[in-house]
């Protein structure tokens, strides 16, 4: 079983289904690491070494422990609800949102939403969401007027892992870019 296997499971269950494997995470998205380990082991063989070695290899850094790595947590993404205690932090000017062609036409009439997540999720950088949007097939990059939202009275969060974290983006403040 690959360590990539095993991060997306792991992922399922920190920022989805905790009851797939038994656990349960307190109100700010933390799990006990042992039980974690042990509901894993139930399907894929993991142990403390490799579930750290799996937490700081992530490319995308998606996990964080805490000081003593008894409690490991999803950084962002959840659809359950969950408060991983992000502090409101004032965005740039623009930010960045990528996708696929085929979500074009919902987006440029109702905006960015959430859908099964609690945030919309932006990049700080074009490079970064074409790689988002390159998941949902051709990519289509969307400037995000975050300064404009800001000063409307949109609040953002930022990520341990860096991903801009929003409720919603009207398609007023949206502009398709050239790729």
């Amino acid at each position: 079983m690959t360590d990539k296997k095993i991060s997306k499971f792991i992922s399922l269950i920190l920022r989805h289904k905790p009851w797939v494997i038994g656990i349960n995470l307190d109100e700010h998205g933390w799990a006990d690491v042992s039980e974690l380990i042990a509901g894993i082991n139930k399907r894929y063989p993991l142990d403390m070494a490799r579930l750290e070695r799996i937490v700081a290899e992530d490319e995308k850094q998606r996990y964080s422990f805490n000081e003593d790595k008894t409690l490991i947590r999803a950084n962002q993404g959840h659809s359950i609800p969950v408060d991983v205690e992000l502090e409101e932090v004032v965005p740039p000017e623009i930010l960045y949102h990528g996708t696929g062609e085929k979500n074009v036409k919902s987006i440029d009439r109702e905006g960015l939403l959430p859908m099964s997540r609690l945030y919309v999720h932006l990049s700080g950088d074009a490079e970064t969401a074409c790689k988002v949007g390159q998941r949902h097939g051709k990519p289509v990059i969307y400037e995000v007027l975050s300064g404009k939202m800001h000063t409307d009275g949109y609040v953002f969060f930022r990520s341990v892992n860096g991903v801009w974290l929003t409720k919603a983006v009207g398609p007023q403040y949206l502009k398709k870019t050239e790729n």
